[in-house]
């Protein structure tokens, strides 16, 4: 019973149905929990997909004690250096990753990736995966070198193990893509991107959500290099792939119109810019119950709409709220906080308060300096 409720609570979850997979994960672990007992590794296993899915709502206050009694009964049941500990240490690694907690993140995803080269091997795929999110954590702090070694290895790793045609090679090149592009390295980034397209089409095939990434990641890079003509039909299609495969009301839905709405708005295109984030932001709103980096986004593209049409005090309205919730959400060095600032501070000074601007800038200098981003976007 307990196994049927978790399959159908994680189908909802990859829906983005998070409100019916909430009561099913619970069921599933009070039901362990009263066959097996309090500290069975399955009830270990219950509350990780329940932290899960609140990481995935931006839940993070409720994740994080799910996540370490989790860890605790696992390590417990199976001793710390069984594979399935270090794949719970990666997860809780990734919320303090996404909250900003590096030091803490840093410090788990090398104890889980020690655990996983011992137990497996060097060249296992599961090592390979844990280089790939130690990799992101690097290229979320600017730690551009680090990061592009880690997911060369895990690239390299994953051809070896899985061969050259794997959907989860396609990913490494979309991953190592990514940071080219945050870089600029922009024609280094875009036959990774080809390649990993290509090998989605073959393995999984071009309708998967495998496929809409790398396309979405196309779209992206195109659109940074001002390609705006060939990067929109890439967001449009990669968008149609997300809601025929997830619903029209998935988080990744949402993500994807809000950096269309970025392209829209760069062109000028002010009035679909604006449809496109009104549609975005209800379904954030929707999915999470809570304060979310993605409704950051959201707003704050909102924000710099209004500031493109010149309503200076409802820009001001969106991007301290985007700011707010990325400070509270990311912490304070993130490269996401340093953007907020600065438009924060673009809209004050366009509203004639520089001396509330000037700190603002100053403070955004500081994470850039300290990330050490040379201005790279993403």
């Amino acid at each position: 019973m307990a196994a049927s409720l978790n399959a159908l609570a994680i189908l909802y979850k990859t829906q983005g149905q998070y409100a019916q997979a909430e009561p099913l994960y619970k069921r599933s672990l009070a039901i362990s929990e009263k066959a097996l007992g309090p500290d069975h590794p399955d009830v270990g296993t219950s509350l990780n997909n329940l932290a899960d899915l609140y990481q995935t709502q931006g839940q993070y206050a409720q994740a994080e004690p799910l996540y370490k009694r989790s860890l605790g009964i696992l390590e417990k049941a199976l001793g710390p250096d069984h594979p399935d500990v270090a794949k719970s240490m990666n997860n809780l690694a990734e919320l303090h990753r996404t909250q900003g907690q590096y030091a803490q993140a840093e410090s788990l995803y090398k104890r889980s990736m020690g655990i996983l080269e011992k137990a497996l091997g060097p060249d296992h795929p599961e090592v390979a995966c844990s280089l790939n999110n130690l990799a992101l954590l690097y290229e979320t702090q600017g730690q551009y070198a680090q990061a592009e070694q880690l997911n060369k290895r895990s690239l390299a790793i994953r051809e070896k193990a899985l061969g050259p045609d794997h959907p989860d090679v396609a990913m490494s090149l979309n991953n190592l893509a990514r940071l080219y592009s945050d870089m600029r390295r922009f024609e280094e980034a875009e036959p990774l991107l080809h390649r990993a397209l290509a090998i989605m089409g073959k393995s999984v095939g071009p309708n998967h959500v495998g496929a809409a990434t790398c396309l979405h990641g196309m779209a992206r890079l195109l659109s940074a290099q001002g390609k705006y003509d060939e990067a929109e039909p890439l967001f449009t299609r990669s968008r149609a792939i997300v809601e025929k495969a997830l619903g029209p009301a998935h988080p990744y839905v949402a993500r994807s119109l809000i950096h269309h709405a970025e392209l829209c708005r760069l062109q000028g295109r002010l009035d679909e810019a604006g449809g496109l984030l009104d549609k975005a932001i209800p379904i954030l709103e929707k999915a999470y119950k809570t304060d979310h980096p993605d409704l950051a986004a959201g707003l704050n593209g909102r924000g710099m709409l209004w500031y493109s049409r010149g309503k200076y005090a409802e820009a001001e309205k969106d991007v301290s709220r985007a700011l707010a919730i990325r400070e509270k959400m990311l912490g304070q060095t993130h490269l996401d906080v340093a953007r907020s600032l600065e438009n924060v501070a673009a809209v004050f000074r366009k509203l004639g308060r520089e001396a509330e601007a000037a700190p603002l800038e100053e403070h955004a200098k500081a994470i850039r300096a300290k990330l050490d981003t040379k201005g790279a976007e993403k």
